[in-house]
């Protein structure tokens, strides 16, 4: 199986889930959709579809 470089930014996935939210007429708080893309992003975790990649500061 070929492996493929995907990035995911959990602001951008917020963002992206409040306008889907607010598309279908719900009105999500900012705190909420941090929360789901958390939440989204925990799952891709577990279900092995992206590995987390932590940032260090090299000094």
């Amino acid at each position: 199986m070929r492996e493929i470089e995907l990035v995911i930014d959990t602001e951008e996935l917020a963002e992206f889930f409040y306008q889907e939210l607010v598309n279908r007429g719900f009105l999500p708080s900012e705190d909420e959709v941090y929360e789901l893309a958390d939440i989204a992003f925990d799952f891709l975790i577990e279900k092995c579809v992206i590995e987390e990649e932590l940032d260090v500061d090299e000094n």
